[in-house]
């Protein structure tokens, strides 16, 4: 920084402010408080400044100085007190608003108060202190909406900032809050639109603030957490955008919502940005995904959700044991931040591994309540479309969608248990059990279609799988898998590679060859035109369905034409050579060589050449792509040499060589 002559220390400080350059501000600041430390017009200008890039703990430093070398000054007490309470240290903040005794401070000292009830969570204190507030004041209705909102009364409260927004006009919180009670009354559209009215301000009115810039991979510097940031709520609505398109599984959205938001440094995010991060990076980031939301949980606050989220990933990567001490570690965070529902499920989940029986009968328990409150539902429902109340019936329908999604979570759980056991009869039994409360849901039919598959009942199987596939065919109607991308870009692609494969097995087994060979022409058909809309995509799903169907005629023992299949499905091996697909390549090989080894299978020396050339491509196009896929939180990490295809296909050709006498 250049030196700054006598006499322009005051201008140059005005000027840097003026320009929002609060840091160089607080820099020069700094040097002259520690020549004159009971400066108050270094003080004054330090706390605004410190204020201004939201470092409150700083800013209340300051205000507090200045309280005590002007106790005169009232101002100086209402900032000390509002740093403090943006600061986090609420009972320091309740004992500083008591100091405002001047009439004049009288309101913004209750409006603080209850602000710091609020935040202190104590709802009834903070509505006792509101009510000493003429009921005309826009912050009466602006907070009277945030503690019905908290009461989950999302109607009523978009009604109060609906109103506060009328008296006080355009107010960027205000809109976000808006958006946030349409977003919890799954109105995802109205929520846009309030979130779309937040971001065009934001780019028009600061274009400083560089959204959007870094979904575009330009590198910039951190726009830092200004109070300007703060006042547009640019990251709120663009973490509520990214929730809204996590919900309707649009995850790519979601993602790049995340990235369009004003660039920051790690260590600047915001606890809601860094838990989003990490949940809607756990595909590609699950280490760093498990890093970040176990970090928060040790922060003294972080968005609810963090505890049962952070639970659920666990068990979903069976890190089993991590789920049940941070469950054990946490006690206290338990009956705060998980649902009645959450912790019975949590439990069974972790019952399951030491003692499958006991879960299975939780499981049971619960799925017996959830039936219960189903029925409820539909008698609700019932009357509603009697009564002709259009409103009651779509409430109704809201609450029995989720009620059966919560019913499904728990059956899946359930029937897995059997199926880990490989005793597919009993899954069987227990989902025709649910018949009643499921049988028009696709998760349940597609599970259905699975165990069917498994038993070898193809003919029923295809029954189950069949109207799944066709609702792609067309691209008429979406299904609701709550995993399917088929909302993004309606596609046969976005039907799972296995679901396709398994339909033309059955088709095959039960002599239907035509069904099987005109969906595998509809799958090519869509392949090649995302070939040609970018050629450098890789896209898996017909070498898989070949590769299932390879794979069927190895196990039958014709490993002549089995192994042949999964061999040209595997072509071109730049665009077809992945971790799937050569997990389903080495299993037909190796059970190939097994079998040779034992000589109870005699191949001819224009296959065994075939297989050798075949091994060889692999070699040459898997240098750079992964044999396994390693767990997040493995201790031991596999060579980085040895996960490649190219290691595993080496490894292959030398059991060849082996086997049939070459090396010899």
């Amino acid at each position: 920084m250049t030196t700054i002559k006598d006499g322009e220390y005051t201008a140059t400080i005005y000027k840097l402010i003026k320009d929002s350059q609060y840091v160089e501000a607080i820099h020069i600041l700094n040097g002259q408080l520690q020549k004159h430390t009971k400066s108050r017009a270094a003080l004054s200008l330090l706390g605004y400044c410190y204020y201004h890039i939201q470092d409150f703990t700083n800013a209340a430093e300051c205000y507090e100085q200045l309280t005590q070398l002007h106790p005169e000054v009232e101002e100086y007490k209402v900032y000390y007190a509002q740093s403090l309470y943006k600061a986090g240290a609420y009972p320091e903040a309740s004992k500083a608003s008591f100091v405002l005794d001047n009439p004049s401070s009288h309101t913004k000292m209750v409006k603080l108060q209850a602000c710091i009830k609020y935040c202190e969570e104590n709802y009834s204190a903070a509505k006792s202190l509101l009510e000493q507030l003429p009921q005309d004041d826009p912050d009466y209705i602006y907070n009277m909406g945030c503690l019905l909102y908290q009461d989950g009364k999302y109607e009523e409260a978009c009604k109060k900032f609906t109103s506060a927004m009328q008296v006080l006009g355009y107010v960027p919180a205000l809109s976000y809050n808006i958006a946030l009670c349409y977003y919890n009354l799954k109105n995802y559209d109205q929520a846009n639109k309030y979130i779309g009215e937040i971001i065009e301000r934001g780019i028009r009115e600061h274009p400083e603030l560089n959204v959007g810039i870094m979904t575009e991979g330009i590198d910039v510097h951190s726009v830092g957490n200004t109070l300007v940031l703060h006042q547009t709520a640019l990251i709120e609505a663009f973490n509520l955008k990214a929730a809204i398109e996590y919900q309707q599984k649009n995850l790519k959205a979601a993602q790049e919502a995340l990235t369009d938001m004003p660039p920051r440094s790690e260590e600047e995010l915001d606890p809601v940005t860094l838990h989003n991060q990490a949940l809607m990076n756990m595909d590609t980031k699950p280490s760093e995904g498990f890093e970040k939301l176990a970090f928060l949980l040790q922060q003294p606050s972080f968005p609810p959700v963090t505890f049962g989220n952070l639970l659920l990933l666990y068990c979903k990567h069976e890190y089993f044991d991590l789920a049940a001490d941070v469950l054990a570690e946490n006690a206290h965070l338990t009956y705060k931040f998980l649902s009645p529902y959450m912790f019975e499920f949590l439990d069974a989940l972790l019952t399951c591994q030491t003692a499958p029986e006991e879960a299975f009968r939780k499981f049971d328990e619960m799925n017996a309540k959830l039936t219960e409150q189903l029925r409820k539902l539909a008698k609700q429902l019932q009357e509603a479309r009697l009564a002709r109340d259009d409103e009651g019936q779509k409430k109704a329908l809201q609450e029995y969608d989720v009620m059966q999604e919560k019913y499904i979570v728990v059956l899946m759980a359930q029937a897995r248990i059997y199926w880990n056991r490989e005793n597919f009869q009993m899954v069987e039994k227990i989902f025709r059990k649910s018949v009643e409360v499921c049988n028009e849901d696709d998760t349940w039919k597609l599970n259905v279609a699975h165990v069917l598959f498994m038993q070898n009942k193809y003919k029923e199987a295809i029954g189950f799988y069949e109207p799944i596939v066709k609702k792609h065919y067309d691209n008429v109607e979406q299904c609701n898998i709550q995993e399917c991308p088929c909302k993004c870009k309606p596609s046969i692609l976005n039907v799972s590679a296995v679901v396709l494969a398994n339909l033309c097995v059955s088709y095959i087994m039960t002599s239907q060859n035509e069904e099987a060979e005109e969906l595998m022409r509809k799958i090519e058909k869509e392949e090649e035109q995302i070939s040609y809309e970018d050629p450098d995509k890789k896209v898996f799903h017909l070498c898989i369905v070949n590769l299932v169907i390879g794979t069927l005629y190895c196990a039958k023992g014709n490993y002549d034409f089995g192994i042949s299949r999964v061999i040209k499905s595997l072509e071109p091996y730049n665009k077809k050579l992945g971790t799937d697909t050569w997990f389903y390549a080495k299993r037909c090989f190796l059970s190939l060589l097994e079998n040779m080894s034992k000589h109870m299978v005699m191949l001819r020396d224009a296959v065994v050449q075939e297989c050798i050339q075949f091994l060889e491509h692999c070699e040459v196009y898997g240098k750079e792509v992964p044999a396994i896929i390693e767990q997040p939180l493995e201790e031991t990490r596999i060579h980085i040499g040895k996960n490649t295809v190219t290691y595993e296909a080496r490894l292959l050709k030398a059991q060849f060589y082996e086997v049939i006498g070459w090396n010899k």
